[in-house]
Order: structure tokens, then C-alpha cells, then sequence
């Protein structure tokens, strides 16, 4: 792990575990940051939308980052900031360097389809808290789409030093290269790890170790060494569970593979639904199939 990278390795975009009740389990979240450095993830990524933290209270968005820091460090910690306003954003970048956090990762705004001003405003903002930022461009979700000129931008402007990338399209990471050759990429969906490792990402904030944690790193640095046929048949096997992380169930999908783990992954706070009962039935079968075969 690199200190003056932290966004660098295996950060995990950690699931939170919740009561039947609904409530937040700080205990278990705080044992499993713990479990997943020991299994040799580099750190987590808190307040993710795997983290549901839409559906947070302010309290409990905040007790999340200060228990992860507490279990692994803050070195190892690096939230996500994202909110409708770039003032909360902002606040939310102070209280994680606060609590000891090297990095955070910001959305662009998302209350509207933002212009190119509004998001370098944005992240200029946001970046006076005095924590460095990684960006986090997901088009689908947000409505907004950090193109490669954009990210260039906002990193000469010194606001972001990585980006994670979820557009899915691969052959940005070139373009990316070319225009900000300093600015870390990250891999930002797991269904397209081997693709953006070619690519030379940095780094990887990811969903699935959540359940098979020691498989998924073994994948990535495979994937970043460029020992393509260890990667390469490692990928085939976990594609099946790893391209829901690009659903729009993939944490129902993600929990529930960490159930039959045995992990407890738990229930979804709404307005997220339990899984159909093929959906289930798909990620169960899948999930099961990686356990027999020694990956969990």
C-alpha cells in the first residue's frame, strides 16, 4: 500500500451490514474492514452507493467512516463524499479528513444534468477541504459524464489526482493516458477489470470482494502484471457474479453472495427490494459455483 496513494490496490466499495431491523451493524462493519485487509484488500471505500448511503442518516454516515477508521486506519479509508450540494459534499470531505481519512471519492453533482462549468466548480469546491479527491464518473447513474477532456481538466486545475472510471467504455483509458498521463485510473466496474488492467489502471474500487475477497486480489494483480493466463481463467470464472456489479441490483446481488459465503450480507434498506426470485436463484448459482471451485 502507497501512503501518498491510497487510492492505489484493491479498495473495496464495502457493503453495510444492517439489523433485520434496519439498523446499522457498526460492529460488523467494523469486523468486516478487518477481515478484508487481512485477505489482502488494500483498503475500503465506505459511503458508496454499495454502502447505500442515500439512505443514510447524516449520523450514520458519519459513525460509517469513523468505524472503518477505527478498525484499519485512515490511510486505508477513503469515503465517498457525494451530495446533492457542493457545500454538504464538501462537509463530508472535511468530516472524513477529520477522522483521518487520506482520500475521498466525489461524484460530480448529481441533483441535475450538470454542465462542464458546474463541475469544475464542483470538485473546486470541494477540494478546499484540503483532502485529495479522486473522482468517480458513473454517466449511468449520475446523468453526468466526466469525459477524458473533462478529467483533464479538473486534474491540471489540481482538483482530482485519480478517477474512478464506471462508463464502461474501455478505450477511454487511452484517451485518459494521453491527456493526463498523472492522473491514476481506476477500475470502476468489476466486469471490466481484465480490460482497464490492460489498460494500466492503478487501482481498483471494487464490489465483489465484499464476498470473495481473496480470489478477487489474486485477479487483479494477475491482471496488473500482466500474467494474462492466471488472470485470464481466474476472470472467466468470476464473470458470472462480477457483471452484477453493473446491475442495477448489484447490491441485493453482492450481499446476497455474501451470505452464501457465509459472510452476513443482510437485508437492503428500501426504496431497494429484495432480489426476484430468479435473480436470486442466478446469483446463488453462480456464487455457489465459485465456492466449489476454491474461490471463496
Amino acid at each position: 500500500m502507497t501512503d501518498h496513494r491510497p487510492w492505489r490496490g484493491v479498495l473495496v466499495a464495502t457493503a453495510l451490514p444492517l439489523t433485520a431491523e434496519l439498523h446499522v451493524d457498526y460492529d460488523r462493519f467494523a469486523e468486516h474492514c478487518t477481515w478484508l485487509v487481512e485477505q489482502g484488500c488494500d483498503g475500503v471505500v465506505p459511503n458508496g452507493s454499495l454502502g447505500e448511503y442515500q439512505v443514510l442518516t447524516p449520523e450514520e454516515r458519519a459513525k460509517v467512516v469513523e468505524t472503518a477508521v477505527a478498525a484499519i486506519g485512515g490511510s486505508r479509508v477513503m469515503p465517498g463524499v457525494a451530495a446533492y450540494g457542493s457545500a454538504e459534499a464538501r462537509r463530508w470531505a472535511e468530516q472524513a479528513r477529520d477522522a483521518g481519512c487520506h482520500a475521498v471519492m466525489l461524484l460530480p453533482s448529481n441533483a441535475y444534468r450538470a454542465d462542464e462549468r458546474s463541475v469544475l466548480a464542483h470538485y473546486a469546491e470541494v477540494a478546499e477541504a484540503g483532502v485529495p479527491i479522486v473522482a468517480y464518473n458513473n454517466p449511468i447513474d449520475t446523468k453526468v459524464d466526466l469525459v477524458p477532456e473533462l478529467l483533464a481538466k479538473l486534474h491540471g486545475e489540481g482538483y482530482i489526482h485519480a478517477v474512478k472510471e464506471f462508463s464502461g467504455d474501455v478505450r477511454r483509458a487511452y484517451r485518459i493516458a494521453e491527456l493526463a498521463p498523472e492522473l491514476d485510473l481506476l477500475i470502476g466496474a468489476d466486469d471490466v477489470l481484465l480490460e482497464l488492467a490492460v489498460a494500466g489502471a492503478k487501482g481498483w474500487v471494487a464490489g465483489y470482494p465484499n464476498a470473495l475477497p481473496a480470489a478477487s486480489v489474486e485477479l487483479y494483480h494477475a491482471a496488473v502484471d500482466g500474467d494474462l493466463a492466471t488472470a485470464g481463467a481466474l476472470y472467466r470464472q468470476l464473470h458470472p457474479l462480477l457483471r452484477w456489479d453493473s446491475q442495477v441490483e448489484f447490491v441485493q446481488a453482492i450481499k446476497l453472495s455474501m451470505d452464501v459465503v457465509g459472510r452476513y450480507g443482510g437485508p437492503v434498506r428500501p426504496p431497494r427490494v429484495p432480489l426476484l426470485p430468479e435473480q436470486e436463484a442466478t446469483v446463488r448459482a453462480a456464487t455457489e459455483k465459485a465456492v466449489a471451485a476454491g474461490l471463496a
